[in-house]
């Protein structure tokens, strides 16, 4: 009896690391500036491929399908999305091809099983995170 209580001490963790894990994404983004919230949607973005990646190699496809999803939306509704095409010029709309080819490189990595495009996913998205890390804030600290 011991040795099962011991070993899950609090009933589900899975479930309650999960709970914890949506309750801190919630308050981190009611309390961050927009430079911060674009650094959280960046490091989703890579969460969710890092985690369709390692679906991918333990054949788990609902958990892969739901991870490229997740990584789709960002890039789309997340990133592309509140790009201001209007006043962005170029940069902007570099960035919005870029989005959405994203976009489309991940759902044929989904539907191909390819681990070589979620690489080629992390790749083009790294450096803009890490750019977009190396800049000042509004406030003038660097969000790290």
């Amino acid at each position: 009896m011991f040795s099962s209580l011991h070993s899950a001490p609090f009933g589900r963790p899975p479930q309650f690391a999960q709970a914890y894990r949506q309750i801190a994404a919630q308050t981190g983004v009611a309390a961050a500036d927009p430079h911060r919230l674009v650094a959280m949607l960046y490091d989703g973005f890579l969460d969710a491929v890092t985690e369709a990646r390692g679906a991918m190699r333990a054949g788990a496809i609902e958990r892969k399908g739901r991870a490229i999803q997740r990584a789709v939306r960002i890039a789309e509704e997340g990133l592309r999305a509140g790009l201001n095409l209007a006043a962005g010029g170029r940069l902007a709309a570099d960035l919005n091809q870029l989005y959405g080819y994203v976009g489309v490189r991940l759902t044929q990595a989904n539907l191909r099983n390819d681990e070589a495009l979620l690489d080629e996913c992390q790749r083009l998205m790294q450096p803009l995170r890490d750019a977009w890390m190396s800049i000042s804030s509004p406030g003038g600290r660097p969000d790290a």
